[in-house]
């Protein structure tokens, strides 16, 4: 899995004209990718690594502040564009695949005592957020 993690002063969720997710104030705005052998362990993994990550300011994290995440499936993270000028998304998985395991690294974060707020898998999302810093940072589990 991989995870694209921005710290931010709100962020929200578009979908259609209706707002399907929000957090305002500090917190963390997770764009979230799965390949072919992703697994509800990794899914695990990264929710703990993003519920202790400390890049919140002051070198805190969600845990110590109960700082909100805004959880986004973003299949293009496992986009590749390393020939011709059309990415290919064969490294992606499918949407039966990933979505389960996009929301196990909600409900994970949320059994570890997480606010959690998420777009519409699969659906057209408008994403808008104020990127706290800047301060963006990429993982992988």
């Amino acid at each position: 899995m991989r995870a694209v993690v921005q710290r931010v002063d709100g962020a929200k969720v578009v979908v259609g004209g209706e707002s399907v997710g929000e957090i305002t104030g500090e917190g963390l705005c997770v764009l979230v990718g799965v390949t072919h052998d992703d697994t509800p362990e990794k899914a695990d993994r990264l929710a703990r690594k993003l519920w202790g990550l400390r890049i919140l300011e002051g070198e805190r994290s969600c845990s110590d502040t109960g700082a909100p995440l805004l959880v986004v499936s973003q299949f293009t993270l496992y986009g590749d564009a390393r020939k011709g000028r059309r990415p290919t998304w064969q490294a992606a998985a499918p949407g039966p695949v990933a979505e389960p395991l996009v929301e196990e690294v909600c409900a994970r974060l949320r059994a570890l005592g997480a606010r959690v707020e998420t777009g519409r898998f699969g659906a057209k999302m408008e994403v808008s957020l104020t990127n706290d810093g800047p301060f963006t940072v990429l993982l992988e589990v």
